[in-house]
């Protein structure tokens, strides 16, 4: 009789309440939402890196098709 009366009153105390689920939820919610932002941050600063460097090795790809040009003509040293 006793532990059906502990039992029962047990069952009837909540042991975690609307407000403090409510206040974790949020807490969680803006975490996540922090994360979300920083990681969408990140990307675009990626991408802009990558066009970046892009640019750069188009810029290096072209000057490699130049023909060589000696420029030791003009050298004190070099074969006048």
């Amino acid at each position: 009789m006793v532990q059906n009366y502990l039992l029962s009153l047990l069952l009837l105390l909540p042991l975690v309440n609307q407000s403090s689920i409510v206040t974790v939820l949020i807490i969680v919610t803006v975490f996540f939402g922090i994360l979300l932002l920083l990681g969408i941050r990140k990307s675009y600063k990626l991408k802009k890196e990558n066009e970046r460097l892009d640019a750069i090795n188009k810029k290096i790809a072209e000057e490699e098709d130049k023909p060589y040009q000696d420029f030791t003509d003009g050298h004190m040293y070099g074969g006048n």
